[in-house]
């Protein structure tokens, strides 16, 4: 595929420039003026497009979160408050309506992550936001270790009259977890060591070493003042943090900062005046942004419309985000927070092939429409130009 004459925003921290965009057996392999195509190549005359990289959603439950069948919940096994073990991306079915529809938003790379009624929640993945096989679309599985914090653990197993009640069992629980696994990975490094047999294999706690190690975040649902004890528990454990949601982050913005973790922020539209559902304001990321946090926004869809993606990116420009610092937000800024932007997030040579092409600078200009997007070097959305 050929993409002629687009203004590129590539989000590398160049300006917006004219040029091509070369995609060749998925991956950009020209970007720059008067390339030539291919025999045979699908080319596209982006004149008067912009041109960016597929937008990246950092927090979603789409394919195992039914909002109307109760037969599609999937992505909550809450028998346990402690299930590392579980993956994502066995409950998760791209036929799913809603799935289906996060091209048409520009959404091209998206976290398909376990929800949060449990303690420990299961392993997140990333992948494209089209195709057949949710194994073929991953790109990173797992991609992280999502945990949970707050009032949705506590709505599960309260009622339950077990643990964890209340926010001190929350924190026990999770920290008891990460120790029992801190003590298999020691046992399992030492017996190696040693030459001796390794400590009897443990389903949970294996799941639980990746994040133990650094090979990906702990990536905890929390907001408020639950965002202490996070950065508190990570801490401890060596974990790199994610912190997802993070309302009310204004009020921590020191300790977000010093912590070193990645926030993937919102979604704001949530009904607000009680709890710890108070404090979603956009305000937030700009906040965060000029501490040099790694901020992210997120949808946290099916719950909300994909849509809500760039809303809520054209709503921290009217808070005082730069357009190409709010774009971020959605590109390349979540890439890094997943581990994924060798792939995606920025428009370079060598990197996956995925494109929107918009009327006009979206998060800018309220026109801005969207005319295609790309994944790998497919078409996968268009949209006609109005007559």
């Amino acid at each position: 595929m050929l993409i002629q004459n687009a203004k590129i925003l590539d989000m590398t921290g160049n300006p917006p420039y004219i040029g091509d965009i070369q995609i060749k057996d998925g991956k950009i392999v020209g970007i720059g003026t008067g390339l030539s195509s291919f025999s045979g190549e699908e080319v596209i005359d982006a004149d008067g497009l912009w041109a960016l990289p597929g937008f990246v959603d950092a927090h979603t439950h789409q394919g195992g979160f039914d909002m109307i069948d109760q037969n599609g919940m999937d992505l909550n096994e809450m028998t346990d408050p402690i299930t590392p073990q579980v993956r994502a991306i066995d409950g998760c079915n791209p036929f799913d309506k809603n799935f289906q529809s996060v091209p048409a938003a520009g959404v091209t790379t998206l976290c398909v992550t376990p929800g949060s009624g449990n303690v420990i929640c299961g392993q997140a993945f990333a992948a494209k936001s089209y195709g057949k096989d949710i194994h073929e679309m991953a790109i990173k599985n797992p991609c992280a270790l999502k945990a949970a914090l707050g009032m949705n653990p506590k709505g599960v197993y309260g009622p339950k009259g077990k643990s964890p009640m209340t926010r001190m069992g929350i924190a026990a629980e999770l920290d008891q977890a990460l120790a029992k696994a801190d003590e298999y990975r020691k046992k399992k490094e030492k017996a190696a060591l040693e030459g001796n047999d390794p400590p009897a294999y443990h389903e949970k706690w294996e799941a639980v070493l990746p994040a133990l190690e650094g090979e990906i975040p702990l990536k905890i649902h929390c907001e408020q003042f639950d965002m202490l004890t996070a950065i508190e528990i990570a801490k401890k454990y060596g974990c790199h943090l994610t912190i997802e949601h993070a309302w009310a982050a204004k009020d921590y913005l020191k300790e977000l900062a010093e912590s070193g973790a990645d926030i993937n922020y919102g979604p704001v539209g949530v009904p607000t005046g009680y709890g710890e559902l108070t404090g979603a304001d956009l305000k937030d990321v700009a906040l965060l942004d000029e501490l040099g946090v790694n901020v992210s926004i997120i949808s946290d869809s099916p719950i909300f419309s994909e849509d809500i993606l760039l809303i809520q990116a054209g709503e921290a420009v009217r808070n005082g985000v730069s357009p190409e610092r709010a774009l971020r937000m959605i590109t390349i800024n979540p890439a890094k927070a997943l581990g994924v932007e060798d792939r995606v997030g920025s428009l370079e040579v060598g990197k996956d092939g995925d494109v929107v092409l918009y009327t006009a600078l979206p998060v800018q200009e309220v026109s801005a429409r969207l005319r295609y997007t790309i994944i790998e070097g497919q078409v996968v959305f268009s949209s006609p130009e109005r007559s």
